[in-house]
């Protein structure tokens, strides 16, 4: 049976085991989770993983092994190995809808059911959520910075080959164009692309075989790799042997804003006009917000992107906001009062308003002008919010369309809070 049960920390199986020792797993229990604050720097984050946790909470099972293992390390007691035996979560889930932008604070997953069941499900909702949220929202200050401009996934070689399935989802919903992922091309449906890397130049002795060899298997619609030896001969090797028609080449190295004008001064003069240059090496929000002036027609980014461009963790937490003292009993809030991770505790119900400004109640009132922004995710354990990733990236486009200009900015920034409106003199700088 495959199962996600042990995708998660021993703790969760500790508490449960006390929790049906004192009477209290069976309560009733709500958890959000949320991020305390946004990585430094960042102006928004952007929702992502929330359509992959939901089948691997469906599969959040138990089989004989598996409880065997967790009796066998210490994890549970007796009773817990017989409250788990048929164990399925059949509590309530809803959220932001995956590829949404959310703020410091803002619960983007609300669980709801059984404390004991909810409890054990804290690090697989994390870790999707961190990792993938990480991932799109550092994509998305890429594709607001590349103004339109393809972008093509390829940092799989920096992270864990799963996590390199998963970088490529969240790039892709974010905005960007295609992957150099192919698990993630057959899993997901994403767009799939790549053609030579320096190897193939290295290996033969001179850049006109291995150009020659490329156009002869991948005709003339192929990019190439030109900044090997010396990029001003690459690209006339490329074009003598591909001729004018060679769809792209590719620069690596350099200073890219002086490599990319030098290389299209000197393809208009060879006569490929409507050649395109694509730019890799280590490209971020940043770097594309300096090349905005100069002549180039896509980008391929890899370590930035597949590590969150430095910031690997989206920094959410899944905490207990409101508890019964006994099954169906009236909920009390809860809230952590520890410094700098104070929690604010309340079901809460998350509501924005037409200019994106955010409020929260925990009494069910509706403010007037907002709308509801959480949707069903699960209901009775069964997924009852299943998207399409084209929907998702359909989403995002509109989100990120209309967030205010002080937070499209891509120089570093801090992001706004929780039902603070926009300033109006910042937005018309």
């Amino acid at each position: 049976m495959a199962t996600t049960a042990l995708l998660t920390d021993m703790y969760e199986y500790t508490m449960l085991s006390a929790m049906l020792h004192d009477g209290t797993a069976r309560n009733d229990a709500v958890f959000e989770a949320f991020a305390r604050r946004l990585p430094e720097g960042r102006r928004f984050g952007l929702l992502g993983g929330t359509q992959r946790l939901l089948p691997l909470l469906q599969e959040f099972r138990f089989d004989e092994p598996t409880i065997g293992f967790l009796r066998e390390c210490g994890a549970i007691s007796d009773a817990a190995a017989d409250y788990l035996a048929d164990f399925r979560f059949t509590g309530e889930v809803r959220g932001l809808p995956e590829g949404s932008v959310y703020w410091p604070g803002t619960p983007v997953l609300t669980v709801e059911g059984e404390l004991g069941q909810c409890v054990l499900l804290e690090t697989l909702v994390l870790s999707v959520l961190n990792h993938d949220s990480a991932i799109a929202s550092a994509a998305a200050r890429m594709v607001i910075a590349a103004q339109g401009r393809p972008i093509i996934e390829m940092g799989g070689r920096r992270v864990h080959e799963e996590a390199a399935v998963a970088v490529a989802r969240a790039a892709y919903l974010a905005g960007f164009g295609s992957t150099s992922n192919l698990e993630a091309g057959r899993r997901f449906g994403i767009p799939v692309a790549g053609t030579a890397a320096h190897a193939s130049v290295l290996a033969r002795r001179s850049e006109r075989e291995a150009f020659a060899a490329q156009v002869a298997t991948s005709g003339p619609g192929t990019t190439i790799l030109v900044d090997t030896y010396d990029i001003a001969e690459g690209i006339r090797t490329a074009i003598d042997v591909a001729g004018p028609q060679l769809a792209g080449v590719r620069i690596d190295s350099g200073d890219l804003l002086v490599e990319a004008t030098r290389a299209r001064a000197l393809l208009d003069e060879l006569g490929a006009t409507d050649t395109q240059i694509s730019v890799t090496s280590d490209l971020d929000e940043y770097l594309m917000e300096h090349l905005q002036g100069a002549p180039i027609d896509r980008y391929g980014a890899g370590t930035r992107v597949a590590t969150g461009s430095g910031h690997p963790t989206a920094g959410m937490v899944y905490k207990l906001v409101a508890v019964s003292d006994e099954p169906g009993g009236p909920r009390r809030s809860v809230a952590k009062a520890s410094s700098s991770k104070r929690s604010v505790g309340g079901e809460k119900s998350v509501f924005r308003f037409p200019d994106g400004r955010e409020v929260w109640t925990t009494d069910g009132t509706v403010p007037t002008g907002a709308e509801p922004v959480q949707v069903p995710l699960l209901r009775g354990g069964d997924a009852v919010g299943a998207e399409d990733l084209a929907t998702v990236r359909e989403r995002v486009a509109r989100e990120l369309a209309q967030l205010p200009a002080v937070a499209r900015r891509i120089s570093a920034g801090t992001a706004l809070r929780n039902s603070e409106e926009w300033d109006p003199a910042e937005e018309a700088e």
